[in-house]
Formats: structure tokens, sequence, C-alpha cells
């Protein structure tokens, strides 16, 4: 469909961000099934400082209101993260947390490598991680053998993954345009959906300390 072969060696890259990527979601679902939706995305979302950190250590220069969003969003990642526990009052790691701070070391790790391999064609970068990470997940299921996936929840996983493909797409074309802490940054807001439907939809309620730190992770993104 493109008419031209792979621009060069540097689409190689996006073999690496595809090992990233696959861990992220993984992690990511491991923490969607253990605990809260509106917990976990925030948490993941704020491995947007990775690239900005990387950024900055290639001569970029943060402005004041940036490094007030640093200070933020680690602060509502901490509040976010501990939950009260009704029995005795007590603070603890909320559920799925840990997988939430495993996504966000993958994802934000993810950017910088994926940004590298959609220089020469976006396109091409998109269809090399799709397919290094499709022979992840099959060399996983052959080896795992997961039991199969209902017949109507096929439309579901479908449709997860025409989106997902869709995100990685947009995300090479910005990064074959733009710096990579300004692309990262903006494609990381994507928990301001998320945690909005898991209100609407799921009726997600969690402790007003956790609520804050929501807020303030997501704050601290934009």
């Amino acid at each position: 469909v493109r008419g031209q072969g792979p621009p060069g060696s540097s689409v190689l890259w996006a073999c690496l961000a595809a090992v990233l990527g696959t861990t992220g979601l993984i992690a990511f679902y491991k923490g969607m099934a253990a605990g809260a939706l509106s917990i976990v995305a925030p948490i993941a979302g704020a491995g947007a400082a990775i690239p900005v950190i990387w950024g900055l250590a290639h001569g970029d220069h943060p402005s004041g209101y940036q490094e007030l969003g640093f200070a933020a969003a680690l602060i509502g990642v901490v509040l976010a993260s501990f939950e009260r526990r009704p029995l005795r009052g007590q603070a603890a790691f909320a559920s799925g947390v840990g997988w939430a701070a495993i996504a966000m070391l993958a994802f934000g790790a993810y950017y910088i490598p994926m940004h590298e391999a959609s220089h020469g064609d976006f396109l091409w970068a998109a269809f090399v991680f799709r397919l290094t990470s499709t022979m992840l997940i099959a060399a996983a299921w052959l080896v795992l053998r997961p039991p199969s996936a209902r017949r109507a929840d096929l439309p579901v996983l479908a449709s997860i993954s025409i989106l997902d493909t869709g995100g990685n797409v947009f995300f090479a074309a910005a990064s074959a345009k733009g710096l990579v802490s300004v692309v990262s940054i903006l494609a990381s807001l994507y928990p301001v959906v998320t945690v909005l439907l898991a209100r609407a939809v799921l009726n997600e309620r969690v402790h007003r300390s956790q609520e804050l730190g929501v807020v303030l992770a997501l704050a601290g993104i934009v």
C-alpha cells in the first residue's frame, strides 16, 4: 500500500518501542484487573516524565510552569497510590499500584525509541511496532496457553486493537513532526478520558485523598 520500502535502519527502533509498549500494556491490564481504573490510569500516564527528563538531558530547558507540573504529577502519583483501609483507617498501597508503576516506566520509556523510529516514515514505524508486538504476544500465547476468548468478546477485543493501533499511528505521525518532550506529554493526557469514562460508565469512587492525587497527577501532566 505504501509503495516504497523501509526508510532506513532507524525504523528498527520501533522493535524496542514494541517491547516496552507491550510490557506496559500487560502491566496496565493487570493493574486494571487488580484495582480501580481511575487510580491505575493517572499513575501510568505520569510516565510522560521520562521523555521530558530525556529531553532535559539533551539540552531542553523547562519553564517554571513545567517544573510546577513535574512536582504536581509526582505528588499526585504518591497520593493516588495510597488508600485508607476501612477497618483500621490506616494507609496502604492501593490495589494495582505496583502494576501501574511498571506501566508508568514502560510507557514512559516507549516514547523515546518510537520517536526515533518515526523520523523516516511514521507508517513504517507503526507497522514495525505492531508486527513486533504481535510476535511477542503470539510467542507468549504458545508458551502460556491461556483459555480461549469467548466469541461474544471478540468485537470488543477488535475495537481495543483498532483504538490502540490508532493511538500508536497518530503518536508516530506526531513524533515525525515534533519534539519528543512535547508530543509525549500530549499523548499522556489519555488518562483524562480514561478517568472520566471510569466514573461515568463504571461508577468508580475512591478515597478523597486519592481523588486529590488523581487531579494533581492529571494537572501536572497538562
